[in-house]
């Protein structure tokens, strides 16, 4: 694999003194604060990933791994963006766990990434899941993150940041679709914590950010905040879809998505889009399935009306 790390930034590159051995059998950097043992309770997973465009095609650029988290590298569809595929060999995360990914798109690449399989948070009996993930796109990047659903087992506790930095004519499509609970098996996320905080900055600049906080913490109600109708309705799932245009302007996107949202209407799915500070928002709230399909669908339709790319998400998306 090619390691030349030229067209990444600097956060990635400083710390690349002392070599350690991982999983693929490669010399990775030491990280501050890792250590070579893992505890017996919970892991510190990594994923560094760094796409640079060489001889005119986006391609990898710089790798990083520490179980329990893998990625894998498909050959995109002729005209798609470059993919990168991350794994949880662990088959999902429990109490205490920790997860850190940093994807890079560096200065006019185009790429796409996602994950294997929906993130099962399984119950905790108090620790909680971090979830920190840092994406950047560089001038004239465009960078997808578009993993499948989070699962929240009941009692679960996760906490996600996600922050998203923009070069000057850089492009983002993003978001995520959270489940609560095992709906199949009749299990519903009624205790435990959520906070899932999002940030996306402009040549530095804050344009958007939210924050969503439900924990029965300090007497809290998580089942009475997830059934109210004000809140969460008893819905099954939610999801967030985030569109940053390369220009900043992402107004003339809003009616077309509107109408695309019209075609996959449900019972009982609620949704809405807007656009404000540069970035185009859409929401939903419903069934599992519907809201799955829904954001697919606006997610195919947006990557194409902003780059031309095809309609389509990655195979892994109808596994």
């Amino acid at each position: 694999m090619d390691t030349d790390l030229s067209e990444v930034s600097p956060k990635v590159r400083e710390n690349l003194e002392l070599p350690v051995f991982m999983g693929s059998g490669l010399a990775a950097p030491q990280r501050p604060g890792m250590t070579a043992e893992f505890s017996a309770s919970a892991v510190h997973g990594v994923a560094e990933i760094g796409f640079a465009v060489r001889d005119g095609k986006t391609r990898l650029a710089h790798l990083y791994e520490r179980h329990p988290l893998r990625a894998l590298f498909p050959t995109p569809t002729e005209g798609d963006a470059a993919l990168a595929v991350l794994v949880t060999t662990s088959g999902g995360l429990v109490a205490g766990d920790r997860v850190d990914i940093a994807v890079e798109a560096g200065a006019g690449a185009v790429a796409h990434v996602t994950g294997s399989a929906a993130e099962k948070i399984y119950r905790s009996t108090g620790a909680t899941t971090i979830v920190d993930q840092r994406l950047e796109a560089r001038p004239g990047a465009w960078l997808e993150f578009l993993p499948p659903e989070t699962i929240l087992f009941d009692r679960a506790r996760l906490r996600r940041e996600t922050r998203v930095a923009l070069a000057a004519g850089a492009g983002f499509l993003g978001g995520g679709i959270i489940v609560f609970g095992r709906i199949a098996m009749g299990e519903r996320f009624g205790a435990g914590l959520l906070h899932e905080g999002w940030e996306i900055r402009r040549d530095g600049a804050l344009v958007w950010g939210d924050a969503l906080h439900v924990a029965d913490d300090q007497g809290g109600d998580v089942a009475a905040i997830m059934a109210d109708p004000a809140c969460f309705a008893g819905a099954e799932a939610c999801a967030t879809l985030i569109l940053a245009p390369q220009d900043g302007e992402p107004r003339r996107f809003v009616d077309p998505a509107r109408q695309a949202r019209q075609r996959l209407a449900a019972d009982g799915l609620r949704a809405g889009v807007t656009a404000l500070n540069g970035v185009l928002v859409a929401r939903w709230l419903g069934d599992a399935v519907s809201v799955r399909r829904a954001y697919a669908d606006l997610a195919c339709h947006l990557r194409a009306a902003a780059m031309g790319l095809p309609p389509r998400l990655p195979r892994l998306w109808h596994v």
